[in-house]
């Protein structure tokens, strides 16, 4: 279980990074933050493309740091983005997510004022398709 304090500084990473969204498109700016199995926290910002299918999300970027700093397990996820209703990962960061994190993985949803929302990837992404299956 993470403590309070650690989501919070989870979530003030994700606000940040989203501070520095390429998202000249869609001018939807997301931000993510994730927390490894050593207590290092990784963002990543939307990367838009004018090819929007080579447009990478937060989460996805957020993913690659933690990789690449030795990282291999989400202990905790943090996503913020402005929307009417809470922005949370889409299915294919769900997925992405589910490779490096656990069904009772906390996911917490802010915007820029407030957390909106705080849940789990299994709740997220139900029935889900992992590595078990190819064993």
């Amino acid at each position: 279980m993470v403590d309070a304090a650690t989501l919070q500084r989870l979530v003030e990473a994700a606000r940040a990074a989203r501070g520095h969204a390429h998202a000249p498109y869609s001018k939807f700016a997301v931000g993510a933050a994730l927390l490894d199995e050593q207590g290092r926290i990784h963002a990543g910002c939307n990367i838009e493309n004018a090819a929007y299918p080579e447009s990478l999300c937060a989460e996805t970027v957020a993913l690659a740091h933690l990789v690449m700093a030795g990282g291999r397990r989400v202990i905790a996820a943090a996503v913020a983005g402005v929307a009417p209703e809470p922005v949370t990962p889409c299915g294919g960061c769900r997925q992405k997510l589910h490779e490096f994190a656990s069904d009772d993985t906390t996911i917490v949803v802010a915007d820029m004022d407030a957390v909106r929302l705080t849940t789990t990837l299994g709740a997220l992404l139900p029935s889900s398709f992992g590595a078990g299956h190819l064993r």
